[in-house]
């Protein structure tokens, strides 16, 4: 059972009118505090009276005062909002919640008899009343929302079971992940997703995991091979070079796959392992393909070996395949060609993990005739970025997907799954206008040269 302490605030049905409660008491209750000290002597006078209540209030005095108070009373709502908004955002959530339950007709209730002016007299009035409202908790921590609903295996079980999309769109929230309790659901959703972009300065791959929001990881060691989908426009090539940029800070071992000859190629000019004629990309995976087959073995014979552990355990490096524009390149292929490429992919995406041979798969669509197979089910991290058909939605995360997907114009926004199907907003990691790709991965990949000489 969770601790009750790390629950929330129950939403009760009282709740339906919070925000005019909080607004009412809260300013009022300003409001009085600037207000009463400048009359306190004459409320503190003995001879306090009705006629001299109305000529104190009613004086110059007192509408100067009035004035004053209100002012400052604004000034504190104008100081509330701009550094308490979130606070206030919380009142407003939880009275959706009751809303919710009770437009819903999520409750029970029971008719009680009023009782009549007279005791003694039956009365045949009755009313309805709550008897059951579901226990519903709210908590707001980091960024994260958590709301944990009971489960009574009631005839409300199945609605509350499945909130998804209720929550998302009335809180205007993004999933992050849903989790069963021993007698609870809890849901976890991201508050102000776009709050949580971080720059390129703090994409930092550690440890077997790559940081791409404030709380967000591509966990490549737990969830291997990234898939990575979107039009012209969407960010994705600024993504990809974000992806490289971060994982040259580390010992990994880069192969750069870019058979449009676009942006990712290059990178030939300043970093090894760059490919972009159709010979060569063909060369570099059967390449990688017989690495990643040739270290398995050898993880093996190597002192230390545990089975179970992989690469890091042993202290070997991880290497990427990060393969633009995939879908073009495959329609380039016959068929022989194209059927010996997928081979050797479908054992990339199945074998590498342990190995710490990962592949990034980049594409405007993800085609099903490439991604066929139940290749794509084995992308753990999955990103679409820009404008997306439905159809491509489907393709990207599946055609039983329930979640309604909202274009908005931000370069850099999509949608992500990463490894627990469950599909939430995204925002790639902002880069300066003044940034260049070339000149940070050239300084990185000499001062790894220097490193190892």
């Amino acid at each position: 059972m969770i601790s009750f302490k790390k629950r929330g605030k129950r939403i009760k049905e009282k709740d339906v009118s919070l925000v005019v409660q909080f607004i009412i008491i809260r300013i009022i209750g300003i409001w009085l505090i600037f207000f009463i000290p400048f009359h306190l002597s004459f409320l503190l006078s003995a001879e306090w009276q009705l006629n001299l209540f109305q000529e104190h209030f009613i004086s110059m005095y007192g509408l100067v005062t009035l004035i004053i108070s209100l002012l400052l009373t604004a000034g504190c709502i104008v100081m509330y909002y701009r550094y308490r908004y979130d606070q206030f955002k919380q009142i407003v959530h939880r009275q959706k919640l009751a809303k919710m339950v009770l437009e819903n007709g999520w409750y029970e209730t029971k008719q009680v008899t009023k009782e009549s002016f007279f005791k003694d007299i039956p009365s045949d009035n009755t009313k309805e009343k709550i008897s059951h409202f579901p226990k519903i908790y709210y908590r707001f921590e980091k960024g994260l929302l958590y709301i944990q609903v009971e489960i009574t295996l009631g005839k409300f079980q199945e609605p509350l079971l499945n909130l998804e999309t209720k929550l998302e769109t009335g809180l205007y929230c993004e999933m992050v992940s849903k989790e069963l309790h021993d007698s609870y659901v809890e849901y976890i959703l991201f508050y102000d997703m776009i709050a949580n972009r971080i720059s390129i300065d703090e994409v930092i791959a550690q440890d077997g995991s790559l940081k791409l929001m404030k709380s967000m990881y591509w966990e490549y060691d737990k969830l291997p091979h990234m898939l990575i989908a979107g039009g012209t426009g969407g960010g994705k090539t600024y993504f990809i070079l974000t992806i490289i940029e971060a994982l040259l800070k580390t010992n990994a071992k880069l192969y750069i796959l870019d058979p449009k000859n676009a942006d990712l190629a290059d990178l030939n000019t300043v970093m090894p392992d760059v490919y972009y004629k159709k010979e060569d990309i063909m060369a570099c995976i059967d390449q990688f393909h017989e690495d990643m087959m040739a270290r398995s073995e050898e993880m093996k014979q190597m002192e230390g070996y545990k089975t179970g552990e992989n690469y890091a355990y042993l202290g070997l490096s991880p290497h990427f395949l990060i393969f633009d524009e995939y879908v073009a390149f495959m329609e380039l292929l016959t068929s022989k060609e194209n059927t010996a490429v997928l081979s050797k992919l479908k054992q990339i995406v199945m074998l590498g993990r342990q190995a710490g041979f990962f592949l990034v798969l980049a594409c405007q669509r993800p085609d099903a005739k490439y991604l066929g197979d139940g290749i794509r089910d084995q992308f753990n991290f999955r990103v679409a970025l820009g404008r997306m058909s439905e159809m491509g939605f489907g393709m990207m995360f599946g055609s039983d997907v329930q979640k309604q997907f909202f274009l908005k114009q931000i370069k850099g926004r999509g949608y992500v799954d990463k490894g627990d199907n469950v599909i939430s907003e995204f925002y790639t990691p902002l880069v300066p206008k003044e940034h260049d790709f070339l000149q940070s991965i050239d300084s990185l990949v000499q001062e790894s040269t220097r490193k190892k000489v």
